[in-house]
Order: structure tokens, then sequence, then C-alpha cells
């Protein structure tokens, strides 16, 4: 297995794929690497040579990826929570912050449901 950002990558996949496996790496930014660096991406990763490996490390280097990415992610929740703003007070509670509706729906955020004694009517 290759060794990318402290993450290592599957041999029997495409490059492209492959480095989606990586947090903060999407499709896109895969692509973008490949093409930056004239690596087809079609080949499998067992088939790269050192120097394109290298070339693929050197060319992540410029993204915040894995633990930097995670942590300024944790930070920024923190930040939101601190200030008590509508996103933060929902991320303190557990509950959808997009606006998505809760009285139905919303158990992957709201968890199993919880039966409350005479709730039906």
């Amino acid at each position: 297995m290759a060794r990318i950002a402290g993450v290592d990558i599957p041999n029997n996949k495409r490059v492209v794929i492959a480095l989606t496996y990586i947090y903060g790496v999407g499709l896109t930014t895969a692509k973008k690497v490949l093409a930056d660096n004239k690596i087809s991406e079609d080949i499998r990763v067992k088939d790269l040579t050192d120097e394109q490996l290298n070339a693929i490390r050197k060319s992540l280097d410029e993204y915040k990826l894995e633990g930097d990415l995670r942590r300024e992610t944790q930070l920024n929740i923190k930040r939101l929570m601190e200030i008590a703003c509508y996103r933060g007070i929902r991320h303190r509670k557990g509950l959808p912050v997009r606006g998505q509706r809760t009285k139905t729906n919303a158990r992957t955020r709201k968890g199993p449901r919880r039966t409350v004694a005479n709730k039906k009517k």
C-alpha cells in the first residue's frame, strides 16, 4: 500500500479513486492533482512509480488534509457553540443544523425514538 498524507491508500484501485480515501480530497481535487502532474487517472496505485508518488505527495502538501482539516472543522463548530448563535445551539442540542424538519425524520441526529407518556391523542 502506498502511504500519502499519513493514509494507506489501496493498491488495487485506480489512483483517482484511491486518493479520495484521504480526508479532504474529493474527486475534483484528485483529478486536479493528477492533471497537474500529468498522471493518467486510469492507472492503478500499484503501477505508480516512486517519482509519481512523490509528485502527488508534493501537490497534496498545498491542501489542508486529515488531522489539520478535522481540527479546523471541530474548532469552527466549537466557536459557533461558544458564541451561542442559532447553529451553535443546534449543535449543542444535537439537532439538525441546516433547517431540516424535526417533527418527523431527523433520526440520525436525534437518535432512537424515546416514547413519552400520554403523547397520543
